[in-house]
């Protein structure tokens, strides 16, 4: 006999945590492929090992390290080798100079977000944030802030500007930024984030030692990651007074293909950095150690390093790009779809301005969610709708991920996407 199902109430923030629409259109998927179905599936921040391996020298450290028997408890702050081996890298690669104290390594980025949520907000703090952006609106929940969302604008490739942000910034005490941003692919470019930080820095003069500072969150989990010229920048590098404000995120899941590795790393002022360190303690989201052990001796490797990044940012490339021509031969061709040179990460930003149009069965698409259930069904791609990401329900921007995709898929995927809007009126 069955047992009767009870009504088992949580807590109010439990109750009211949205799932994930990622998660959501990944499950839908998922039962198409189980079916027997192909899908050209888009939509994951991922990468296909098959396709886009680990560093073949971060794979062997790996194994060593094991067999080194690295298994026992890492240090609560992360091992010192790769503390020291991360200071290396950064001075290396952006020419910013932090200490062993100045870094805290993590499980990966996810932890380090929460973390830094966790150790500047209480209830009722406000942050920032632009949309669409990935998880913001959820670390808000979680944390019980008071959300200042910007929906950004498709003119400034999606990135938050300093006039958008400068209404909020004296009732808020946290700025959560990205780049390259998840999900756009798009970077700030010196001067726009020059004139965010002026304004930070401007605030926080205002409000003295009397006040809690607004602090920067600047996520680069992407920056190895940029094309065609693009350059990252962050906010130390141009104001050396935004050191004090800032809290950066990184580690090795985007720039080498390592997302199930789960080692990331996050560096700022080492008082900050010490608080993060007793609450990540308290969570216990640490790297293993025998990952730890591994990526610190391939971050000191810049040959290494250099070697596959040159091979790694082609390939890449090579695919956004793809995908970017295919969307202006359909554009060229009459069809109601754009999209957004590509910049950096492993995203192309698209636009399917399908709203309103009928299908051959006579269905109208009235919704973005039909839009994409449409694109779905008939050319079989699957790519993310921004209102994933925080956006309003209505745009018409879409995400595309090119970490599973051959070159191969990309000119299948664009032919399937034309024969589908050929089919539309």
């Amino acid at each position: 006999m069955a047992q009767q199902e009870i009504f088992l109430p949580t807590s109010e923030m439990a109750e009211g945590l949205v799932g994930s629409e990622i998660i959501k259109l990944a499950g839908e998927i998922n039962t198409k492929i189980r079916n027997g179905e192909t899908i050209y599936n888009f939509t994951i921040g991922d990468f296909d090992p098959k396709i886009f391996p680990i560093p073949q020298e971060l794979k062997s450290a790996i194994l060593k390290a094991y067999e080194a028997d690295h298994t026992n408890y890492p240090a609560g702050d992360g091992m010192l080798e790769l503390r020291k081996a991360v200071a290396s890298y950064i001075q290396k690669y952006q020419g910013l100079n932090y200490g062993n104290s100045e870094i805290l390594i993590a499980g990966g980025a996810r932890p380090i977000i929460y973390t830094i949520y966790k150790v500047f907000l209480d209830a009722g703090d406000g942050v920032i944030y632009p949309t669409p952006s990935w998880n913001n609106n959820h670390y808000c929940h979680l944390m019980g802030a008071k959300q200042y969302c910007i929906e950004t604008l498709p003119e400034n490739n999606f990135m938050p500007t300093a006039a958008e942000i400068a209404p909020y910034v004296k009732d808020a005490n946290l700025l959560a930024l990205c780049s390259p941003l998840n999900p756009t692919g798009t970077t700030f470019t010196e001067e726009a984030l020059r004139d965010i930080c002026s304004l930070v820095l401007e605030e926080n003069k205002r409000r003295g030692t009397h006040e809690k500072p607004l602090y920067v969150m600047y996520d680069q989990i992407y920056s190895m990651l940029t094309f065609d010229g693009i350059e990252h920048v962050d906010p130390v590098s141009l104001f050396p007074e935004m050191r004090n404000y800032t809290i950066f995120v990184d580690g090795i899941s985007k720039a080498f293909a390592a997302t199930g590795v789960r080692v990331g790393w996050t560096f700022g002022p080492e008082r900050i950095i010490g608080k993060m360190k007793s609450i990540l303690g308290h969570v216990g989201a640490w790297a293993p150690k025998a990952e730890q052990m591994a990526t610190a001796e391939y971050l000191e490797d810049f040959v290494a390093i250099n070697d596959f990044m040159n091979a790694f940012k082609s390939d890449i490339s090579e695919r956004l790009n793809g995908f970017y021509r295919g969307m202006m031969d359909l554009k060229s061709e009459g069809f109601s779809v754009d999209a957004i040179p590509p910049q950096a990460a492993i995203y192309l930003t698209l636009k399917l301005d399908l709203m309103g149009k009928t299908t051959e069965s006579g269905e109208r698409l009235n919704t973005i969610e039909s839009v994409a259930a449409y694109i779905l069904n008939e050319a079989k791609v699957a790519i993310v709708p921004f209102y994933a990401f925080g956006s309003s329900r209505t745009s018409p921007w879409f995400r595309l991920s090119v970490g599973t995709a051959t070159q191969k898929d990309v000119e299948d995927a664009i032919a399937s996407l034309r024969v589908a809007l050929r089919k539309l009126k």
